[in-house]
């Protein structure tokens, strides 16, 4: 080639090159003007595209220093093209707002938290947050609105009403004081089953919220998320303060739900656990309307298909004991039983901390040593990271929360048969209750109406010495409807699926709180297995003279005289006078129910007897 040739040809190479640069450029700055026509600031790369395949977003690493961010999910960045001065939350009436980011992995929420200073990562990864003032429910500051529709189908003597007209201007106040602001938007269903679940669409104003009630409901696939329609929608904003008199509530503290609208409100806390149990509440009230059970309680199943229910109050060991390496965890908290079985409201798990050990419970322990969990209300070492579950000084209602296949060996579904047995915990501080008993459909509706459990000094503030407590269906403060309802129901598909129930006591035995001691749980474990496999059935029981339930009389592998609670009483007509007592309580509990139960529940009920037989 002459030397002018390659001149040329040189020549033509640069033209060419600098066209290519030109025109990548070009379109580069085309993409940046329509990126920016989106409603979120980021768009996925390819490797985040091909991530939402995967089926699981969380990392299988355990220790702190090899753990690393998840890939993003099938759920993800669900980005809605709306016009650059346009930022609304369609469906909640929530308009001008500074920004929304819509459907966040994960990934995403958990370091929008920790670049916002929500929380501080914790030892091996979990996000550590804390609460404020309020670090449990606030009971007393939720609300119903009363109207036509809710007039004669809520239970008002157990729920708070206020007028249309005061959620009308709650509401209001709600969507002013969001205005400006940035919110996080999580498109998610509650109930595992499609028949029955509901789709919801929960607004919130910190990050780590919508990280917790990712890891709490149902996630949608992506394909669902398109034209997704919310049934019920949820608005958390802690900065809120909501005012008593304009808003005809108690505090500046409110949890207020709209039924006919489909929309809850959340002000002044931040406490994440409102946000789950609203859902779960507005469930309780549109399931048996349908003829489906929801119900407070944990459930798992065997390698045979054989569901077993746990109902139980905090403290009676619903979590623990449903968590069994045997069987298949189907959730912790909250349930339906329909047609077609029983099936998970939710996608994840809320545990209590407090005195958590590897030893004691090491599936949920090891969650709180996995990236992405929450730990909330846990005292975290500064310097180390590391959590300390014996530490109270923040709650005792310190927890964590993390999506259900943290669990080795929990369902994928969240949906099991119609449940072959079904469990009542109960932690009797009085040393009055057998280990297990047996329960007739009559007793078992009395029981469950009832709601027995007893708190123990130390346990939960405020509480001293030993106080019985009794809420209903397992869950008072979370039933719209009255628990005749739900019991009824309970009491129908027991019957229709022949389903076994009994009563198990975690609590004292050998006398009462302070001088007994706690139920063994090698014991308790034993008698439930036995209970769950069918074994127990074949026992010889005896008819328990204060309550008339079966008590089996002797099980290889537990010591006879725990059967006996008389028998483990140093002083038998202490036992007879603490019974006595007991059975009073249940009686006059039992009262505001007797207009609303057949007679064979009333002949279920306890005696007062003046000894024991």
């Amino acid at each position: 080639m002459t030397t002018g040739s390659l001149v040329t040809f040189l020549a033509a190479v640069v033209t060419f090159l600098l066209v290519a640069v030109i025109a990548v450029v070009m379109n580069g700055k085309m993409v940046s003007k329509a990126v920016r026509r989106l409603k979120n600031a980021e768009v996925p790369t390819e490797k985040d595209m091909e991530d939402r395949t995967l089926e699981n977003d969380l990392p299988k690493q355990e220790t702190f220093e090899t753990a690393s961010k998840p890939s993003i999910d099938i759920a993800t960045n669900h980005q809605v093209v709306l016009p650059d001065e346009s930022f609304e939350v369609p469906g909640t009436g929530l308009d001008n707002l500074a920004k929304v980011h819509w459907n966040l992995s994960n990934e995403e929420l958990y370091d929008e938290a920790v670049n916002r200073k929500e929380g501080i990562i914790a030892e091996h990864g979990p996000l550590a947050v804390t609460t404020g003032q309020h670090t449990g429910r606030s009971a007393q500051d939720k609300f119903i609105v009363r109207d036509a529709s809710t007039e004669d189908t809520i239970w008002w003597d157990n729920n708070k009403s206020i007028t249309p007209e005061q959620f009308e201007r709650l509401r209001t106040d709600f969507v002013e004081h969001a205005r400006g602001r940035e919110l996080f938007v999580s498109d998610l269903y509650g109930g595992a089953d499609p028949a029955h679940r509901i789709s919801v669409r929960v607004c919130t104003e910190f990050a780590w919220h919508g990280l917790f009630i990712r890891h709490m409901l149902r996630r949608p696939e992506l394909a669902e998320l398109e034209g997704f329609m919310p049934e019920l929608k949820i608005i958390n904003l802690p900065s809120f303060k909501a005012d008593p008199e304009r808003h005809g509530v108690r505090t500046e503290t409110v949890i207020a739900a709209d039924l006919s609208q489909g929309l809850v409100l959340i002000g002044n806390t931040e406490y994440a656990g409102e946000t789950k149990k609203s859902v779960f509440g507005v469930l309780n009230y549109l399931l048996p309307a349908k003829g489906v059970m929801p119900m407070h309680c944990s459930a798992n199943v065997g390698h045979s298909g054989d569901a077993a229910l746990f109902f139980g109050l905090s403290g009676t060991g619903k979590t623990t004991l449903s968590s069994d390496s045997t069987r298949t965890l189907v959730g912790d908290d909250e349930h339906g039983w329909s047609e077609n079985g029983i099936f998970n409201f939710e996608g994840g798990c809320y545990a209590k901390t407090i005195r958590l050990s590897a030893e004691a419970e090491p599936e949920i322990y090891a969650t709180t040593q996995r990236w992405g969990s929450v730990l909330e209300n846990v005292v975290v070492d500064p310097e180390t990271g590391r959590p300390d579950f014996d530490d109270g000084s923040l709650t005792e209602n310190g927890r964590v929360a993390y999506p259900m296949d943290f669990i080795p060996n929990a369902s994928d579904t969240g949906i099991a048969p119609h449940p072959q047995n079904i469990i009542m915990l109960t932690a009797d501080a009085f040393g009055i209750m057998p280990p297990i008993a047996k329960l007739t459909p009559s007793q078992a509706m009395y029981h469950f109406l009832s709601g027995y459990t007893a708190k123990v000094a130390g346990t939960e503030k405020g509480v001293a010495g030993t106080q019985a407590t009794f809420s209903t269906c397992f869950g008072a403060p979370f039933m719209p409807r009255h628990p005749s309802v739900y019991g009824n129901l309970l009491r129908d598909l027991i019957a229709r699926h022949g389903a076994t129930c009994w009563l198990v006591n975690t609590g004292w035995t050998g006398g009462a709180y302070g001088t007994g001691s706690r139920m063994p749980i090698k014991a308790t474990r034993a008698l439930l297995t036995a209970a769950l496999d069918g074994s127990l059935a074949n026992v010889e029981t005896r008819t328990d003279p204060f309550f008339g339930f079966q008590v089996p009389v002797s099980m290889n592998g537990v010591d006879n005289t725990l059967l006996n609670p008389r028998d483990t009483w140093a002083d038998g007509s202490a036992y007879d006078e603490q019974a006595r007592k007991l059975v009073q309580m249940f009686i006059d509990n039992f009262e505001k129910f007797e207009d609303h139960v057949g007679r064979d529940v009333m002949d279920a009920a306890p005696i007062i007897r003046t000894a024991a037989e």
